[in-house]
């Protein structure tokens, strides 16, 4: 947790940098369709991850029962 909170910063730190304003990338219609798009993504992603491991633990107890 430690890494990923460094990590953070110091991205945080290069936009500075590189004077990108992540206020104005978040706000812009643009920004908010990309995370939009991306977020669609990772929902699908976890639905599936999370049925891979209910069938996962499904057949396990299945194989105990």
């Amino acid at each position: 947790m430690a890494r990923f909170i460094i990590l953070v910063i110091i991205v945080i730190i290069v936009f500075s940098y590189f004077g990108i304003s992540l206020r104005s990338v978040v706000e812009s219609p643009t920004g908010q369709d990309n995370f939009s798009f991306v977020w669609m993504y990772v929902k699908d992603g976890w639905d599936i991850i999370v049925g891979f491991v209910a069938g996962l633990l499904n057949a396990v107890r299945n194989t105990v029962s």
